[in-house]
C-alpha cells in the first residue's frame, strides 16, 4: 500500500496544484508561487511536505531552487489504485452494455436529459 505520507501530502488542494504544475515540467519556486497565487513562505511549506513525502526533488540552479516530480511515488500510487480502476472499468462496461441493450429495445423508452 502507498505510504501514508503520500496520501497526506496529496490531501491538500494546493499541493495537488503544485504536483499538476510540475507534471508539465520542472519549475523554480518563483514560478510555482506565481502560478499558485500563494505567498512564498506558504509555497515553501507545501514544497517541503511534498519533498518529505518523496513526491518532488529539488536542485540548486545558481540562486534558484528548481523543483521536479519524482516518478517513483506516483508509480506506487498508480499500482495501488490499479485494482480499483479495474473495478470501475468493469462496472462502467456493464452499464454501457445495459444502456446499449436498452437503446436496442424499441419497447423500452430512452430518455435524454
Amino acid at each position: 500500500m502507498a505510504d501514508a505520507a503520500l496520501w497526506t501530502a496529496l490531501a491538500d488542494p494546493h499541493r495537488r496544484a503544485i504536483v499538476a504544475l510540475l507534471l508539465e515540467r520542472p519549475r523554480p519556486v518563483g514560478e510555482i508561487v506565481e502560478a499558485c497565487g500563494l505567498s512564498q513562505p506558504s509555497t515553501s511549506k507545501h514544497l517541503k511536505v511534498l519533498r518529505e513525502a518523496g513526491l518532488v526533488r529539488v536542485r540548486q540552479d545558481a540562486q534558484r531552487r528548481v523543483y521536479a516530480l519524482e516518478p517513483a511515488p506516483i508509480a506506487e500510487l498508480d499500482a495501488w489504485l490499479a485494482p480499483y480502476r479495474r473495478l470501475w472499468n468493469t462496472s462502467l462496461d456493464r452499464l454501457g452494455r445495459r444502456l446499449d441493450e436498452a437503446s436496442d429495445d424499441p419497447e423500452e423508452p430512452v430518455t435524454k436529459d
